[in-house]
């Protein structure tokens, strides 16, 4: 859900930084060309145009990402098992997971026996796909 807000805020700052730079550049060229006020005024109007275009677009993908998003609630999987699913997905051993969350060996045995049997898996490798592709979690940057 985080990456997805910092996917949304990069849309706007991109549309933003592209929308300001093709103001400088019209103003630039205004300055330059005093003689072509017309063509000046068309192509700031469709700068803005596409600008706005743009943003709806990509806040419309943005918001239909996170609808098509799988809530974990549905699989009855609880927000820890959402932390241990994303460990396991980094790539983290059995003991480094109880390490991180700060918990026994056997409880992080346990978290991962029951995320197994919600997500109806036998391995690891098969969790991790399957909630990648209920997009539960990400994959990673690599």
């Amino acid at each position: 859900m985080r990456k997805l807000q910092k996917l949304n805020k990069v849309y706007w700052i991109y549309g933003g930084v592209m929308g300001l730079l093709m103001i400088v550049l019209e103003v630039i060229h205004y300055r330059t060309m005093i003689r072509d006020l017309d063509i000046e005024i068309y192509g700031a109007i469709i700068g803005l145009l596409f600008l706005s275009i743009g943003i709806w677009v990509g806040t419309n993908l943005y918001k239909q990402k996170t609808k098509d998003a799988f809530d974990p609630a549905q699989l009855g999987l609880s927000k820890r098992e959402v932390e241990v699913l994303e460990l396991l997905a980094e790539g983290f051993s059995n003991q480094e997971v109880a390490d991180k969350l700060f918990v026994s060996l056997n409880t992080a045995k346990t978290h991962i026996s029951n995320i197994y049997s919600k997500l109806n898996v036998k391995r690891r490798t098969q969790a991790i796909q399957k909630a990648r592709d209920l997009a539960l979690i990400y994959p990673s940057k690599e």
